[in-house]
């Protein structure tokens, strides 16, 4: 069986004073290879902690995770990450950066620079492989860390915040690239954004999660990531079901929010 398998999950933290946290309960996601899944939801809600269970970098307290009918135990190359910030070495060039991963895995040199160059072109930095990254603007480093982790060929991408940083301009055109990568390579991706426009436009699934314990309050199943592929993503903005679908998730979200500041001023 192909995809991945988010089943009755859940995750409490205990307190070193005593007491505990829940911070996710009874979570189930299903997603078909190929699928793109972005997730919204008010501060605190588990998004990012969901997020780190899926790559292994969190043990969940009950449920499982599968990814191509096998449980996920620990980060593996078959999950790849992209952070808000690219986590990039910075005192390697590009071309080094993208081509960690195959040389970490014994890859030869001469397929190992057939595969960087492709991706390079791919997030159109042919012409700054051999800069420093430090010497790349916000989002070029941001396209680095995309095909760094292509360059892996993982299975399922993983994606917290990854535009959050990046000016407006950058970011449109960023939510461009992740759209063309995402049909390209067919890769199931698991995006996480606080914004509402970037979830709609990117998330062809779309899931809004509740507070405390994080929890999915409402699922999508929308056509803009469809729309947006090789398009203007200002003209999918233009749909008419789009401005109706961003206010209901607003409102939904808002109201969340509300609820959550009026517990905070009941405890104090």
């Amino acid at each position: 069986m192909t995809g991945l398998v988010i089943d009755k999950l859940s995750m409490r933290f205990d307190l070193p004073g005593g007491g505990a946290v829940q911070a996710l309960q009874n979570v189930s996601l299903d997603l078909k290879q190929g699928e793109l899944l972005s997730v919204l939801g008010p501060s605190g809600c588990g998004k990012t902690t969901l997020l780190n269970i899926v790559a292994g970098f969190l043990a969940q307290t009950e449920g499982e995770v599968r990814l191509n009918g096998k449980p996920v135990h620990g980060p593996d190359a078959q999950r790849g990450m992209v952070f808000q910030q690219g986590a990039l070495f910075e005192w390697m060039s590009v071309r080094e950066n993208v081509s960690f991963g195959p040389d970490m895995k014994g890859t030869p040199k001469a397929e190992s620079r057939k595969t960087v160059d492709h991706l390079l072109d791919v997030v159109g930095l042919r012409d700054f492989k051999d800069k420093m990254v430090y010497e790349l603007s916000g989002g070029m480093q941001q396209r680095v860390a995309l095909a760094r982790c292509l360059a892996n060929d993982p299975d399922v991408i993983l994606m917290d915040e990854p535009l959050g940083a990046l000016d407006a301009l950058t970011r449109e055109k960023m939510q461009s690239l992740v759209l063309k990568l995402w049909k390209e390579t067919g890769k199931t991706i698991i995006l996480i954004t606080h914004s509402v426009e970037e979830a709609l436009l990117l998330g062809e699934r779309l899931v809004v999660m509740a507070p405390r314990p994080g929890r999915i309050h409402k699922e999508y199943r929308l056509p803009f990531a469809d729309l947006g592929v090789g398009a203007d993503l200002r003209e999918v903005k233009k749909h008419p079901d789009y401005a109706p679908t961003r206010e209901e998730i607003l409102n939904m979200i808002w109201n969340m929010e509300e609820e959550i500041m009026g517990r905070s001023e009941e405890s104090v």
